[in-house]
C-alpha cells in the first residue's frame, strides 16, 4: 500500500493531482485544502502528500492530504457504512480539517449539513459515529485540548491504546496530554502506563 508520495506536480485540477515519481506519473486524488496548498506551489514543483490507498474490487485508487490530520480525518468518515473515499472527499473539500472535526465534536448539525453532499441523515450519522473519536482532530479554539495529534506520534498511538482499552477519545486524550506535562519525550508504553494511572485503571 502507497502512504507517502513526495515528486514533481505534473498536473493540477481542484480535485486531482498527477505526481511525478521518478518517471512514474501517479494520479492522486484530493480535497480543496490540499488543492490550495499544492496550487501555492505551482506545476513543476516538488510536493508531497500523506496517502490513502483505497482498494475496492478491481479498482485501486489514491487519495492525498497535505496534512496527516487530513488523512486522519479522511479514515475516520470512510469507516461510516455508507461514506465512501468520494463523499469523504466531498466533506473535506466543504470544511477544512480542523473546522470539520470541531464541528462533529460540537454536534454542529446545521454547519455540517450545509456541506454540498451532505443531507440531515449523513450530518447525524458524522455526529453520532465520530464526536467521541474525534477530540484529538479538533480545532483548540472550538474546546480542544490544545495539542493536535499526529497519527504515527507518540501522542496518537498512545490514544488510540487507550480508545482500544474501551476509553473514550476525549478522555484518553485529556488523560495522554496530562501524562506528557513536564516530560513530552516519553515512549508510548509509558505514556499508556501514566494515563492509565490517572485513569484509574492502572
Amino acid at each position: 500500500m502507497i502512504g507517502h508520495l513526495r515528486g514533481s506536480v505534473f498536473h493540477l485540477a481542484p480535485q486531482l493531482v498527477v505526481l511525478d515519481v521518478g518517471g512514474v506519473g501517479y494520479q492522486v486524488h484530493i480535497p480543496l485544502a490540499t488543492y490550495a496548498e499544492i496550487e501555492r506551489l505551482g506545476v513543476g514543483t516538488e510536493a508531497s502528500l500523506h496517502v490513502h490507498t483505497h482498494v475496492r474490487d478491481d479498482t485501486l485508487q489514491l487519495f492525498g492530504f497535505s496534512s496527516p490530520q487530513e488523512k486522519a480525518l479522511f479514515e475516520r468518515l470512510i469507516s461510516i457504512s455508507g461514506i465512501g473515499p468520494k463523499l469523504a472527499q466531498a466533506i473535506l473539500s466543504g470544511l477544512p480539517a480542523a473546522e470539520l472535526a470541531a464541528a462533529i465534536k460540537a454536534g454542529d448539525l446545521r454547519r455540517l449539513n450545509a456541506i454540498p453532499g451532505v443531507g440531515k441523515k449523513t450530518a447525524e450519522r458524522l455526529i453520532l459515529e465520530l464526536k467521541d473519536r474525534i477530540a484529538d482532530l479538533a480545532d483548540p479554539e472550538a474546546g480542544g485540548s490544545g495539542e493536535v495529534a499526529i497519527p504515527g506520534s507518540p501522542v496518537r498511538d498512545a490514544i488510540d491504546a487507550l480508545v482500544h482499552l474501551g476509553y473514550r477519545a476525549a478522555q484518553a486524550e485529556r488523560a495522554v496530554n496530562a501524562a506528557r506535562k513536564g516530560n513530552e519525550d516519553l515512549p508510548v508504553g509509558e505514556l499508556v502506563r501514566t494515563a492509565l494511572r490517572s485513569l484509574g485503571g492502572g
